[in-house]
């Protein structure tokens, strides 16, 4: 089941209070720091009521807002990205080469359902903005794919075969926005840093994807301020 059909008009502006804006982006530890479960539960509620709340006289954090926008993403029906397309994701992010990758990763993005594939491309563009503030942020695509994979992809972590591919679930969702260019509005494939995985542990019985994730100190939420205002779409 893929998302519903959405209501007339632009998708992307109906769904622009939903997540921070310009200023929300240089927030520290935007969505991996938790904001008030109470100041987001009312933002969806008045979301469901009102797609054109005021975030601003609602006096909530950025924290609860990306809070919020995770938690939309929790509570559909089916995953964003489709259960049925994970194996192709996940073969394809075992190709070896790298211009080879992506393109079959292109691919089968386009097999997504039209809404679907909306959506999708609309919330990796603004993960690719946040990453783009990522000196002061402190949030790299591999941190905001750390925080995001589990609510696009919605993986069964009771299956004990899948905890072995968990790494490959994330470094799909981190390509997505490391080439988002690529990916969705034909430009170039980005050079990106390789990082050096760890060495597998030394006990054979231990899962390979087991490993500690090293994330900084918890943070303080930050209020939003007036000035969110002035860029109420910002996304391109």
């Amino acid at each position: 089941m893929s998302l519903p059909s959405p209501p007339p008009g632009p998708l992307p502006l109906r769904r622009r209070q939903r997540r921070p804006t310009l200023l929300g982006l240089c927030t520290e530890g935007l969505y991996r720091v938790s904001g008030n479960k109470t100041d987001q539960d009312n933002i969806q509620k008045q979301f469901d009521q009102d797609h054109n709340i005021n975030l601003v006289s609602m006096e909530v954090t950025v924290n609860a807002v990306a809070g919020a926008l995770k938690a939309f993403f929790a509570d559909l029906p089916d995953p964003l990205i489709p259960y049925s397309l994970h194996p192709d994701l996940l073969e394809a992010a075992k190709i070896s080469d790298k211009t080879e990758r992506l393109h079959a990763l292109k691919e089968i993005v386009k097999k997504f359902h039209p809404v679907n594939y909306d959506v999708f491309r609309y919330v990796i563009t603004h993960l690719n903005r946040v990453s783009q503030q990522n000196k002061i942020n402190l949030m790299t695509a591999d941190n905001l794919s750390i925080c995001f994979w589990p609510t696009l992809m919605r993986p069964d972590f009771e299956n004990r075969e899948f905890l072995s591919t968990t790494k490959i679930h994330q470094s799909v969702v981190e390509t997505f926005i490391q080439q988002c260019q690529f990916f969705f509005y034909n430009g170039e494939i980005v050079e990106t840093t390789n990082i050096v995985a760890p060495p597998p542990p030394s006990n054979p019985g231990q899962l390979e994807s087991m490993v500690p994730l090293q994330l900084p100190p918890p943070l303080q939420p930050q209020l939003i301020q007036p000035q969110l205002q002035t860029d109420p779409l910002g996304i391109i």
